[in-house]
């Protein structure tokens, strides 16, 4: 425990940096001069008469000789205030400041002022203690406990300052509670970054160099003064401790802010409001966060919020995401996720964007194991429903559903957009793939829309694939369909009597082809089985497995179509046979979701090995390659979609029929999406239990509107409408 010492007066306003800290020929100020603007006119000292003034207005300085201020200084706007070591004070008039309901004077009052600089037209009041903090102009600070800087401030970033050891370096312990995924937080530092990190741990080399690169990404030195930008308010909080503040942030009734860097805009402004405490963290821009929030050690995207009481720790929270009243530990969570109840609870888990937690989630109970060394691994889309309970360690395709029960066992569910249930009653686990196609549609169709539709960020350095049919999650399809024919195929041959032990893979996937693309009877009486998908020794039964192949197939061809039609629709000089002349080759079947950004393997590969071998030397020239990359990706998307038609039809070159026959497929897919959007809403109209709360037609009219009116309807209609048209403009051109 340290001990209460005792100082002389020298020591107690003189030592923020230690002497052997401060290179020859500079003075202990050298860095934070390089932190500060001089004013037009410059500095200069007090008058005798302003002295005067502010000795008459109960102001004391250790020395006035210390205290700077430009022409334009108002002494009388100065009152009760002690002010130790070296102070500026830039422009001081009795103007006076407002922010919503909140108006102040300019000037500075009942403040203790230690070796600050002061920006211009600012209100600073009740301020019991205020160190080592450079302030930008027209900021409010209002009834604060204490505001310091330390001279080895970090503001929140994973690194070591000179002459400190090792062990005071803070760490993320994402995805995994022993450490062993851990990553330095930085600022700047995106999903993509924090997945590359804490994903590949086996490579040892690239381990070291993100380590190097973060910590030479920061000046070692010490001596740095907290700053906080322009036009910011700050009300009524406790402490505010090695704290990096942006411009026009807006923090009221905060308990506890400390080694944290705060960004903020006038376009993207953040805010943090009451008893919140923030230690050891990176906030993005237009956050906000309210209401009893405690983070600690973590790293918040832009346009995200933290509400009501949530608990966030050890964990990396994507843009655009929403978590309140619950509690998030040790996780890596993409882009667009939202958690926002009170008894939900994620542990030790990836969760790659998109995502949605309901009351009563609790993902990642590590009860099963005897240590704490387990993981979830959720793809996009990723929807646990009401009270539902997964123990580690268990991995989904992307946009899996789990209906309401407490699972069991661990899980690996190959299917993308499936429903997984546990029957009780049974002892069995179920497991519907393509759930969302048949028969929740105007949810998926809804959430393609709203992902993007509700992305505010200005500047966007994360790129986020938000489109539900995209490479990573049609190459699940496509092993999907590959376990349907195989798992089908031995379902057929059990219920005939024949062993499958003996029957090569191969074999297998050909008549399960065969049997799922041909009379729908002779597939429908089967009980196909799934394995490897539970560990326990109950069944694992596939539902609807016939209806669910054809609705991949649809998707595979409806991924590709819709690309196909926008690229020609945008470049009018391409051709069907362009496209094919184009690209065609092998197609690429591993892709990778890089914090929402999807890119192939051997683009990730090159990357990776562009890190260790220097040739990417910081976080800026990674983040340069992932928009390289990005920006290729419509075309790399493109050519995916190709190959996946021509994988799906069996065909090696098309013909004038072949297009028109697939242009045909499409609108017909088209206008499934729309009718499926239609019916699915239309379900609650017309289910007798939602409507038995209205007393009349009328009153369920006047609460949900008329459905034909609804504005997601709608725009489905004119996207149908639109589509269509595209397809008649390229036919008639092209074909």
């Amino acid at each position: 425990m340290e001990k209460v010492t005792v100082l002389s007066s020298d020591q107690l306003y003189n030592s923020f940096l230690d002497p052997k800290y401060i290179p020859a020929g500079q003075n202990k100020y050298y860095l934070r001069n390089t932190q500060v603007c001089a004013p037009k006119g410059g500095w200069r000292h007090l008058t005798s008469s302003e002295i005067e003034s502010l000795v008459k207005n109960d102001n004391t300085a250790m020395s006035w000789d210390n205290i700077l201020v430009t022409d334009e200084f108002n002494p009388m706007m100065i009152k009760n205030n002690k002010f130790y070591g070296f102070v500026r004070i830039g422009r001081v008039s009795s103007n006076g400041l407002q922010y919503h309901d909140l108006r102040l004077s300019c000037g500075i009052t009942n403040s203790s002022i230690h070796s600050c600089d002061i920006g211009d037209d600012c209100a600073i009041h009740n301020v019991h203690y205020l160190s080592h903090y450079i302030i930008g102009d027209r900021c409010m600070l209002f009834n604060i406990q204490e505001m310091s800087c330390t001279d080895h401030a970090k503001f929140g970033n994973g690194i070591v300052k000179e002459g400190e050891d090792e062990d005071v370096r803070i760490w993320l312990e994402l995805m995994n509670e022993t450490g062993c995924r851990k990553v330095l937080p930085f600022d700047g530092m995106i999903a993509a970054d924090a997945y590359m990190w804490a994903k590949f741990i086996d490579d040892r080399r690239l381990q070291d160099r993100l380590k190097t690169i973060t910590q030479n990404m920061f000046d070692n030195r010490r001596g740095f003064y907290g700053t906080i930008g322009y036009g910011n308010v700050i009300k009524n909080s406790w402490i505010i401790k090695d704290v990096k503040i942006g411009n026009c942030c807006y923090i009221k009734g905060a308990s506890k802010l400390k080694n944290i860097t705060i960004n903020s805009s006038e376009k993207e402004p953040t805010q943090i409001g009451e008893n919140v405490v923030l230690v050891n963290g990176i906030i993005g821009y237009g956050c906000r966060l309210f209401y009893s929030v405690i983070a600690v050690r973590f790293v918040l995207g832009s346009h995200s919020n933290l509400k009501y009481g949530a608990r966030l720790m050890n964990s990396f929270m994507g843009d655009n995401s929403t978590i309140s009243c619950c509690e998030v530990l040790h996780n890596l969570i993409f882009p667009a996720h939202e958690q926002h109840h009170n008894n939900s609870f994620l542990i030790a888990s990836v969760v790659k964007g998109q995502s949605n937690l309901a009351a009563g989630a609790t993902i990642g109970s590590n009860h099963n194991s005897r240590t704490n060394d387990n993981e979830i691994e959720a793809g996009r889309g990723f929807w646990p429903g009401l009270c539902t309970s997964v123990k580690h360690s268990c991995k989904f395709a992307s946009f899996t559903m789990l209906a309401k029960g407490a699972y069991p066992a661990e899980m690996i569910i190959p299917f993308p957009f499936s429903l997984v249930s546990n029957d009780e009653v049974h002892g069995e686990l179920h497991v519907m793939p393509a759930f969302s196609w048949m028969h929740n549609m105007f949810a998926m169709a809804r959430n393609n829309w709203k992902y993007a539709n509700r992305d505010n960020r200005i500047f966007k350095v994360q790129n986020i694939e938000f489109d539900a049919y995209a490479p990573d999650s049609m190459e699940e399809v496509i092993e999907a369909r590959k376990l349907l024919d195989r798992w089908t195929a031995k379902a057929w041959l059990r219920k005939q009597g024949k062993s499958v032990e003996d029957v090569p893979d191969e074999s297998l996937i050909e008549i399960g082809h065969d049997l799922l693309n041909g009379s729908p009877d002779k597939v429908r009486d089967l009980e196909v089985l799934g394995e490897n998908m539970e560990k326990s020794k109950r069944k694992v039964v596939i539902l609807k497995p016939y209806e669910a192949y054809h609705s991949y197939g649809d998707m595979l061809v409806y991924y590709s179509v819709k690309n196909i039609v926008s690229y020609l629709d945008e470049h009018e000089e391409e051709t069907f046979q362009s496209i094919s002349a184009r690209f065609d080759g092998e197609r690429k079947r591993v892709w990778i979701n890089l914090g929402g950004q999807l890119m192939s393997m051997d683009d990730f590969n090159q990357l990776r090995s562009d890190i260790k071998d220097g040739t990417l030397n910081s976080w800026k020239e990674i983040h340069h390659r992932y928009t390289e990359i990005w920006k290729r990706y419509p075309l790399d998307k493109l050519r995916h979609a190709y190959l996946t038609l021509k994988h799906m039809l069996r065909i090696d070159e098309f013909t004038a029929d072949d297009w028109n026959n697939i242009l045909n497929k499409g609108i017909d897919i088209q206008n499934y999406i729309f009718n499926q959007v239609y019916e699915t809403r239309k379900k609650d109209y017309e289910n007798m239990f939602r409507r038995a709360t209205f007393n009349s037609e009328d009153e369920m009219l006047a609460a949900w509107g008329k459905i034909d009116e609804n504005s997601f309807i709608l725009q489905q209609r004119k996207e149908l409408k639109e589509f269509t048209e595209r397809v008649q403009c390229i036919r008639k051109r092209l074909l």
